[in-house]
């Protein structure tokens, strides 16, 4: 049995957009779509399921579809069908957010607990319909990018467009520069950052040979390369470490920020 893309909605806007991106995803992908509401014991809204299911088979009519109400906390329902799920799919903000958050509180926790890939749709009806033709991968030094790297060539393959990798590296603060040599030089005598992003693309890029790849080297904090290069992107795919010791992922700064200020929808890959 194909496990679903499961799609969190609460009648606002922002999840009626998320579940138009969820239907097309779903389709791309050949998945079924899942449509979860969290309600309130006396608050079962029956309208947001038929309301959420209409518009996804308006967008999608080939689409496998079931839903389902649950009375539990939103965030906790969600991370639990996430550990069965293709992804997990939110709107930016529901209903109970208050005005002028970047980021609703469910869409954060659940994007710090998820077992699965989140993505949050964020970005106008451009950023959301598949315009652009890229796919913007964020690439760190180390694992943490391995599975998210490998989503966002799966993503490319299946929408056939361009896959942009960006590694970003600055020298910190405070470090001691020799007489003569350039920030550019000290990372690369560490670890050049060409070589980083050339070993996290070298394994996906074998299985996925038709998906054309743009490598871009930027010196400038990771989350200003990140939402620069997110400006001209269909989807923005970042890695999130495990917390030794601990439950849920390592959001970080990077992914705090890309989360609340990114153009257009996010995804966030757990490491494996």
């Amino acid at each position: 049995m194909t496990i679903p893309l499961v799609v969190g909605i609460d009648g606002s806007e922002a999840s009626l957009e998320a579940v138009d991106w969820a239907a097309d995803e779903a389709v791309r992908h050949d998945v079924p779509l899942h449509l979860l509401h969290a309600a309130a014991r006396d608050d079962e809204r029956v309208d947001v399921i038929s309301g959420a299911s209409k518009r996804a088979r308006a967008g999608a009519p080939s689409v496998r579809l079931s839903s389902e109400v649950v009375h539990d906390d939103a965030a906790a329902a969600l991370v639990d069908r996430g550990r069965n799920a293709f992804a997990l799919v939110l709107g930016p903000r529901g209903l109970g957010d208050l005005a002028g958050m970047l980021l609703g509180s469910v869409s954060l926790a659940v994007a710090a607990r998820a077992d699965c890939p989140v993505v949050v749709v964020r970005g106008g009806a451009e950023h959301r319909g598949s315009q652009f033709g890229d796919i913007v991968v964020g690439v760190e030094d180390g694992e943490g990018s391995g599975t998210a790297v490998q989503f966002a060539y799966r993503e490319a393959h299946v929408r056939r467009c361009r896959l942009v990798a960006v590694h970003a590296w600055s020298v910190p603060v405070g470090t001691p520069m020799p007489p003569g040599l350039s920030g550019y030089t000290l990372e690369a005598l560490q670890r050049p950052p060409a070589q980083v992003l050339a070993e996290a693309l070298h394994d996906p890029a074998d299985r996925y040979e038709d998906v054309p790849v743009s490598s871009e080297v930027v010196e400038a904090p990771a989350r200003r390369a990140l939402l620069k290069a997110a400006a001209g992107a269909d989807l923005l795919v970042v890695g999130a470490r495990r917390r030794h010791g601990h439950i849920g992922l390592q959001l970080g700064l990077v992914n705090h920020a890309v989360l609340h200020h990114a153009p257009c929808p996010i995804a966030v890959v757990p490491q494996t």
